[in-house]
């Protein structure tokens, strides 16, 4: 199973990985985000590319 982490030390609540996830994976709570949905991950690490500060990380 994939784990989504979100180093919320980095995540600036920007929203990036909410618009480009496909399977709505994330979603944000205390203007941070969470993946709430780990189990829909596809994998394609479209949020860990797009996220500006570089605080999610796919693990296969």
């Amino acid at each position: 199973m994939v784990e989504v982490k979100v180093d919320l030390e980095k995540c600036d609540g920007c929203g990036t990985c909410v618009d480009t996830c496909p399977v709505e994976v994330f979603e944000m709570k205390d203007d941070k985000s969470i993946p709430a949905k780990q189990e829909e991950c596809l994998e394609c690490k479209a949020c860990e590319v797009q996220c500006p500060s570089g605080a999610i990380e796919v693990i296969e």
